[in-house]
Order: structure tokens, then C-alpha cells, then sequence
């Protein structure tokens, strides 16, 4: 990733869609190495990682610690459980909306918004983004999970295969 100049740039990590990302990847995102390879990149204003949450779940509250240690600001929600028809049970976190909000209540402050996910619910807020504020939008996603609608409406994407070497943790 070169530069010229470096671009303000506020990054959201969709935490829920990262982690099945990460499970087609088959490694695991060091986002202390990923948070450097972004600052060599932009001018990187804030961190923000959202996900769901179960209840007394120790494993991910220490995760989010170390998240909170790399200085990326964590935002998090009940997991919601459903039932499936077959009775098996389903964990959504669906913390779309919170990006969503979040993402417009910190335009003014960025020039290039980072998103890490590959869902094409984001696409409108995408669109929005660019037509209505001029806002660049770099999207990194895997090749298998990056939605084809996430691929035609961003700036620029990166595939996280392309960086294993860098951002891979070991």
C-alpha cells in the first residue's frame, strides 16, 4: 500500500462479519499489525471494533481487553438468540445499524472511510457516503466473503488473502 499523502481516515471493523471471515481465511487477523499497516497508509483518526456479546462469555470480554489495549474502540451488544425451525440455536449480532449511525455521526470528521466488512448491507450507506459527502471508501474483505454489490459500489478493496503477510497473526 503506497501514499502520497496521507488522508484522514476514521476505520470500523464489523467484528461479527470479520470473525466468519477470518474462519474462510483459515488464520486469524493481528489487528495490532493491521492497525500499523493502516497508519503507514493514512492518517488514522479512530479504531472502532462492534460485535455481539453472550452473556458471562469471559473468552470474547478478554479479546475486547486486548482490543481496548491496542487503543481500538470497542462497541458492543447483546447477542441475539434465535431458534431455528429445527430447533437449533442461532447467535446474530447484527450491529449493522450501530456502523451505520456511528459512520454518519463522524463524517465530518474523516476523508476515507475504512470498513472492514464484506456485507452489502452496507452499500447505501456506501452510496450516501460518496454522493452526498464525497467520502472515499476503501473496503477490506476476503474474496469469498467481499459481497459482489460491496465490490462495485467502494473506492477501493483490498483482499485480506493479499496481506496475510503483513497483518496475519503468527
Amino acid at each position: 500500500m503506497k501514499n502520497n499523502k496521507k488522508s484522514k481516515a476514521s476505520v470500523y471493523i464489523d467484528g461479527s462479519n470479520m470473525f466468519y471471515t477470518q474462519k474462510h481465511l483459515g488464520w486469524t487477523i493481528d489487528w495490532k499489525k493491521t492497525a500499523t499497516l493502516l497508519k503507514k497508509k493514512f492518517n488514522v483518526l479512530e479504531i472502532r471494533y462492534y460485535t455481539g456479546i453472550k452473556n458471562q462469555d469471559d473468552k470474547m470480554k478478554k479479546y475486547l481487553s486486548y482490543l481496548r489495549r491496542l487503543n481500538i474502540k470497542t462497541i458492543t451488544k447483546p447477542l441475539k438468540i434465535i431458534q431455528d425451525q429445527s430447533g437449533r440455536t442461532i447467535y446474530k449480532s447484527n450491529c449493522d445499524i450501530e456502523i451505520a449511525v456511528d459512520i454518519l455521526l463522524d463524517t465530518n470528521n474523516f476523508d476515507v472511510l475504512v470498513l472492514f466488512s464484506g456485507d452489502s448491507d452496507f452499500v447505501y450507506l456506501i452510496k450516501t457516503l460518496q454522493k452526498q459527502f464525497q467520502k472515499q471508501i476503501h473496503v477490506f474483505s476476503s474474496r469469498r466473503t467481499i459481497s459482489w454489490e460491496i465490490k462495485l459500489s467502494a473506492n477501493k478493496f483490498w483482499f485480506l488473502e493479499d496481506l496475510g503477510k503483513e497483518i496475519k497473526r503468527r
